[in-house]
């Protein structure tokens, strides 16, 4: 049977000084899957899209900001995360460099500017504490990981460096 993923997008935009990354805390929909959890920016690729188009339009939409300059820092293969067991193949950006003020909520909960240093103090997905130490090293080679769930639980993580 064809692998058949949900393709997406998952951002992390810089403050200026780098110093901070702007997350969103799902706090806004009771039926969200991510209720309470705070995560990048992104979202569902569209057809007709390309990855990188798809990536500023779901900035642009989420945090009323354009993209100047980004950077694929790598691929998450997700079998099995969706709310039914659907299969995510997501692509990891780090945007560091915007034009415009973000605005501070959406429709899926509270933007909120987060120290770097405090990233993994937050709650979010179990998963999200492996790769999110690859989305900001110093290592200048994309990572491509599977990240397998089930039942709303990561099983295994696994990923290369090219």
């Amino acid at each position: 049977m064809p692998y058949t993923p949900i393709v997406a997008t998952l951002g992390y935009v810089l403050s200026p000084d780098r110093s901070e990354v702007l997350m969103i805390h799902r706090n806004a929909r009771p039926d969200d899957l991510h209720l309470g959890k705070y995560n990048g920016l992104g979202g569902k690729m569209e057809p007709g899209e390309d990855i990188a188009v798809c990536m500023r339009r779901e900035i642009r939409e989420e945090a009323g900001i354009e993209c100047e300059s980004m950077q694929l820092r790598g691929t998450l293969n997700w079998p099995g995360f969706g709310k039914h067991g659907e299969d995510w193949l997501g692509f990891i950006f780090v945007i560091d460099r915007y034009s415009g003020t973000p605005q501070t909520a959406n429709h899926e909960g509270t933007l909120e500017w987060v120290a770097r240093t405090r990233l993994l103090e937050l709650p979010m997905w179990e998963g999200d504490r492996h790769f999110l130490p690859l989305v900001f090293d110093a290592d200048p080679r994309p990572f491509h990981g599977v990240m397998p769930y089930r039942d709303g639980r990561m099983q295994s993580w696994s990923y290369t460096r090219l």
